[in-house]
């Protein structure tokens, strides 16, 4: 019988902060690793001791010392079997992202991060300083190399590794999702792999922090740079990788082993948005959550997502009509609340609009109407459902998408108000692709709701295209200019009206205020409002475009 390397893999989710937490699964998981499936080698995720990404608690010295014991405490009690994980190590030249080994006892080697990330949602420059030397270490006398995370998609880190008498790499990761991210992973790996010929074993972490979802999906490339092992997506799992052992020092080979099976685009990306839900619910510590349910597609896919992400018992619906609101919207709120099993509440608020409009009616005096009225509805909504959140310890959802969120099509301090925007990051026409998507698995939003034109029904007929280019248009404008950072120029050339575009590309630059009051929401593309997109409030920019 050929020899074997067992590695296992421990895609977990961690929770930031929570060092001492995170060291007792780290624990837990290693027994397993060992005791049931007989591991020579177990990993831990990217910085999996504070949970990634632990931004400026990165600057507290506390954080460090609780870092430090929680290790000396840990390293004991996983004794038989190699442990490597990843921690913040601090040294003369400064603080490293690094990969540990411990190893009967003691930290008996260590790894640092040699390639930091400072673009899109990286930040890595502020905390660490890189790391130059490789690291080999003897598994069952094989040479295998540590590496983190954006290592393995640079050249000279794996190369370093192949020179130092590696036979395998491993890599530990935090590696956010967005959509298409395994493809652009599968073709890292594959690209390191024809490069230095060793095989991979990559292990990603789950879950979501903030705005951020990890979809684990770890992977084991082979020399040849197939895939010979993948975890699943969106949960947590221990997973026995076996590497042949060739002797005379080899290069190392993946045995085939069990392949989770891969998600279309749409059925990920709801995956991606339930677990961004759950997990910023109960990391947070609160009761479910509540949301307006309006009778539009909005409102009704982020209902089937709060639903699937929490359990309908932890979800409460309110619709709040006003004289403007279709009976059609009612109804589909009630049948899709009925169809969910959430508790249902339906508060008219028109006696709360009059009374705004009654206090302010000497204000008022002599001037049109606009959308001022229109906010005041909103703004109304906004109380009631504020109000439920503080009674009730349930959590605000918002229900806003990115196409609205990018132009302004939202209400300061109403529709925008709660504590968490699932569809913050998703384009109108992804919510409708997604409601269909939902609707296929079992019945959950109404046909109407789908099928009929979008309204915010904040005035007698509106529609969204009486102010916004038809979705159609828009979502490929926004996502040129707000995901691509194309100008107004080449969006033209590509196609599109240019006055259109002027006029879509000024909404997005006037509403950035809007935007940084908003609530934090799931990540799932290259370039979302946040961390991604960091443009100034007050700025000469646009000028040029009025």
């Amino acid at each position: 019988m050929n020899a074997t390397l067992k590695i296992a893999l421990a895609q977990v989710d961690t929770l930031v902060g929570d060092v001492e937490g995170n060291a007792e699964r780290i624990r837990d998981w290693a027994l397993k690793a060992r005791d049931e499936l007989g591991a020579d080698l177990v990993l831990f995720p990217e910085l999996a001791i504070t949970g990634y990404p632990p931004e400026d608690l990165l600057l507290r010295a506390s954080l460090h010392a609780r870092t430090q014991r929680a290790l000396h405490a840990l390293a004991p009690q996983v004794r038989g079997i190699d442990v490597i994980l990843g921690a913040p190590m601090g040294d003369g030249r400064g603080l490293h992202n690094s990969a540990l080994l411990l190893r009967d006892g003691l930290v008996a080697a260590r790894y640092d991060k040699q390639v930091l990330p400072n673009y899109s949602v990286f930040d890595e420059r502020r905390y660490f300083v890189p790391g130059h030397d490789a690291c080999v270490i003897r598994v069952r006398g094989m040479p295998v190399a540590l590496t983190v995370c954006e290592d393995i998609w640079q050249p000279e880190p794996v190369a370093r590794a192949r020179d130092a008498g590696a036979s395998l790499i491993l890599n530990i990761n935090a590696s956010p999702y967005h959509r298409g991210k395994h493809d652009e992973r599968l073709q890292a790996l594959q690209a390191r792999v024809r490069e230095c010929g060793l095989a991979v074993v990559y292990l990603n972490t789950v879950g979501s922090q903030d705005e951020l979802v990890f979809d684990g999906q770890s992977l084991v490339v082979g020399r040849d740079g197939q895939i010979c092992q993948r975890l699943p997506a969106w949960r947590e799992s221990l997973s026995l990788a076996r590497v042949a052992i060739p002797g005379q020092d080899a290069p190392l080979e993946p045995l085939p082993g069990d392949l989770a099976p891969e998600h279309g685009e749409a059925e990920e990306l709801y995956e991606a948005l339930v677990m961004g839900v759950r997990d910023y619910v109960r990391k947070n510590g609160f009761h479910g959550v509540v949301l307006g349910l309006s009778g539009g597609i909005d409102s009704a896919l982020t209902l089937c997502i709060a639903v699937d992400a929490l359990g309908a018992d932890q979800v409460e619906a309110v619709m709040m009509p006003y004289r403007y609101t279709g009976s059609i919207s009612v109804e589909d709120a009630r049948a899709q609340a009925g169809t969910l099993g959430v508790r249902y509440r339906e508060i008219p608020i028109g006696p709360m609009v009059e009374s705004f409009l009654s206090s302010l009616a000497g204000e008022f005096e002599g001037l049109p109407a606009d959308t001022t009225e229109e906010n005041i509805q909103a703004r109304c909504r906004g109380i009631i459902l504020m109000a439920i959140s503080n009674k009730t310890g349930r959590m605000l959802l918002t229900t806003g998408n990115k196409s609205e969120m990018a132009v302004g099509y939202s209400t300061l301090y109403g529709d925008m108000a709660g504590g968490f925007a699932p569809l913050k990051d998703v384009a109108k026409l992804w919510v409708y692709r997604l409601a269909e998507y939902r609707n296929g698995v079992s019945p959950a939003i109404p046909a109407r709701v789908i099928e009929r034109p979008p309204s915010a029904e904040l005035a007698p007929g509106q529609r969204d295209v009486d102010s916004l280019p038809p979705y159609e248009i828009l979502d490929p404008i926004l996502e040129r200019f707000v995901e691509q950072d194309q100008s107004v120029e080449e969006i033209v050339r590509a196609g599109f009206e240019e006055e259109t575009v002027r006029r879509v590309a000024l909404m997005v630059l006037r509403n950035e205020y809007k935007r940084r009051q908003a609530p934090p929401g799931v990540r799932v593309t290259r370039r979302a409002f946040g961390k991604d997109r960091r443009f100034p409030i007050t700025s000469g920019y646009g000028r040029l475009l009025s």
